[in-house]
C-alpha cells in the first residue's frame, strides 16, 4: 500500500511541477502512465470539499486535515487528488477594501510541503485539468433528522431528503448551480444530501462503492470528525467533550492527525515577514532560539529543544469573545496584570500581542506597562493587499509561536494553532498550553496538553 501511495504522489507532483513551467497548466492524463507496483493503471480521481460559510480560518485548517487523511486512505487503493478550496468570504476577514475571494492556498501555505503528505492541486488547476468548469457529483453532508439512535453514537451514512435549505439549485438545463468559491460558471452534474455520522476516514467506503465519477465534492465537510484513523480503539472517548468532537483530540493524538498538521507549513513569504519582525523588534532568530525549521518529514524534535525568543507572546481575543465568552475574557487591566507576572517569572522585558482589538484598546493595554516593551504586528498596505487578512493572521501566529512563553485565549482555534506550531518546533509544553484568566473565574482551567505524536 505504501508503494502505491508513494507512486501516486510522486507521479502527480512530477506532472504538476512540469505544468507550472508553462504559462498555462497543461492538461494531464495520469491514466496513460503505468507502474510495475501499481498493477493496471487507474484514472486519477479528484476530491473537492467546502465548509460552512460561518466557520473561521483556523477551523477550516482543521477540516483540511480530516479530508486530507481521507485522501491518504483513498490512495491506498486508487489515485485520488485533493482539490484545495479557494479561500474567501470568511467571517473574521473584515477588511472591506480587499478583494478576498478566489484566494489560492499557495498564498498561505507551502504546497510542496502539503504534497509530502498527499497529492493536492489548486482549484483553478483542477478546472484546467477537467477541461470544463464542472464538478461531477456533490454530496451535501448533513446531520440525521432524528438525531442519534437511542442517544448513542454509531457510524452510519445514508442518502436522505435534504433537511435544511441547500445553497444549490437546478437550472433549466438540469445543471446544479451554487457558490463555487466565486467562480460563476462552475456547475455540478449531480447533487444529493447525505446524512452522516462518521469519522472522516470512514467516508472512504462510501466513495469507493457508491460513485465512479472522476470528481466528487463533499459540501459541509466539517460534519465528519477526525476519529482515530483505526489507530486507537474507542470512538466513545471522542464524545466526552464537544471540544474533542471539533478538534479530534482524545487524550492521545493519532500520527495521521499530526502528519497532516505538520505538512501545513506556512508559505515562506509569510514566514520571512514574521522572521524579519522578530529580528528587528524582538531580538529573535531561529539560530539563537533553537527553532530552525527543517522538512517536516525529517523534523522530530523533543520537548524542550526549542528555547524561543526573549519575549512573551499573548493571544488576546476581543470583539465577539466579549459577549460569546464574557465569563472567560479578562479586562485589559487584568490581562496586563497576568502578563506582568509572566514577564517577572521569565525575567523578560518584551511582549508580543496578537489580537483583534482595535488601536484604542491596544494603547490602553500598553498604558498599564511602565517598563516592558509591548509590540504588535502592523502590516503595510502592500502586504495587506497581497496576502489578505489570512496572511496577516498567519504572520501573527508565526511570531507568537516563537516566543519563550505563550499564553492564549479560552477555547480559541487561533490559540490552538499556535500551540500546535510550538509542539512542532519543540517547546516545553509548560510554556505553550496556557491561557489568560478572567476576574470572574473562581477556577481558571488551563488548556489540555495535546502533545505531538510522531
Amino acid at each position: 500500500m505504501q508503494i502505491k501511495t508513494h507512486f501516486c504522489i510522486v507521479l502527480f507532483n512530477t506532472i504538476v511541477l512540469a505544468s507550472h513551467a508553462h504559462e498555462k497548466v497543461d492538461v494531464f492524463k495520469p491514466d496513460t502512465h503505468s507502474h510495475a507496483e501499481f498493477g493496471e493503471a487507474k484514472s486519477v480521481r479528484y476530491l473537492l470539499y467546502d465548509v460552512n460559510p460561518g466557520e473561521g480560518f483556523n477551523l477550516r485548517r482543521d477540516v483540511f486535515m480530516r479530508v486530507a487523511n481521507l485522501v491518504k486512505f483513498l490512495n491506498d487503493d486508487e489515485p485520488w487528488v485533493l482539490v484545495l478550496p479557494p479561500w474567501g468570504r470568511l467571517y473574521h476577514w473584515k477588511s472591506q477594501d480587499l478583494n478576498q475571494i478566489k484566494v489560492k492556498w499557495s498564498t498561505f501555505f507551502d504546497l510542496a510541503s502539503l504534497r509530502e503528505h498527499i497529492p493536492v492541486i489548486e482549484f483553478e488547476d483542477y478546472l484546467t485539468v477537467m477541461g470544463e468548469e464542472v464538478v461531477e457529483e456533490i454530496y451535501y453532508l448533513q446531520r440525521y433528522k432524528e438525531g442519534w439512535t437511542n442517544g448513542k453514537w454509531e457510524e452510519k451514512m445514508d442518502i436522505r431528503d435534504c433537511i435544511d435549505r441547500v445553497p444549490y439549485q437546478k437550472d433549466e438545463d438540469g445543471k446544479w448551480r451554487g457558490w463555487f468559491f466565486g467562480y460563476e460558471n462552475v456547475y455540478a452534474k449531480k447533487f444529493a444530501c447525505l446524512s452522516v455520522q462518521s469519522e472522516a476516514g470512514n467516508m472512504k467506503s462510501f466513495l469507493m462503492k457508491n460513485t465512479t465519477s472522476r470528481s466528487v465534492m463533499l459540501e459541509r465537510a466539517e460534519q465528519v470528525i477526525h476519529g482515530q484513523y483505526s489507530e486507537f480503539s474507542s470512538m466513545s472517548v471522542m464524545l466526552d467533550r464537544a471540544e474533542q468532537l471539533i478538534h479530534g483530540r482524545s487524550g492521545q493524538h493519532s500520527t495521521n492527525y499530526w502528519d497532516a498538521r505538520r505538512s501545513m507549513v506556512f508559505a515562506k513569504h509569510l514566514r520571512d515577514i514574521g522572521d524579519e519582525f522578530r529580528r528587528e523588534y524582538l531580538d529573535s532568530t531561529d539560530e539563537n532560539d533553537k527553532t530552525v525549521l527543517k522538512s517536516w518529514t525529517q523534523m522530530k524534535k523533543n520537548h524542550g529543544e526549542a528555547k524561543g525568543g526573549p519575549y512573551i507572546s499573548v493571544h488576546l481575543r476581543r470583539k465577539d469573545y466579549l459577549y460569546a465568552h464574557k465569563e472567560q475574557v479578562p479586562s485589559l487591566k487584568y490581562a496586563a496584570k497576568q502578563i506582568k507576572e509572566l514577564l517577572k517569572k521569565n525575567k523578560l522585558k518584551k511582549v508580543f500581542i496578537a489580537s483583534d482589538c482595535d488601536e484604542n484598546d491596544f494603547e490602553t493595554l500598553k498604558g498599564f506597562f511602565k517598563k516592558a516593551e509591548i509590540y504588535r504586528y502592523k502590516p503595510t498596505q502592500e502586504i495587506r493587499e497581497k496576502y489578505k487578512d489570512g496572511g496577516v493572521a498567519i504572520i501573527d501566529q508565526w511570531i507568537a509561536a516563537h516566543a519563550r512563553h505563550f499564553v492564549g485565549t479560552y477555547v480559541s482555534t487561533f490559540s490552538f494553532r499556535i500551540q500546535e506550531e510550538r509542539e512542532i518546533l519543540g517547546f516545553d509544553p509548560e510554556t505553550t498550553f496556557n491561557r489568560l484568566c478572567s476576574e470572574s473565574e473562581e477556577e481558571c482551567e488551563q488548556p489540555s496538553k495535546w502533545k505531538i505524536v510522531y
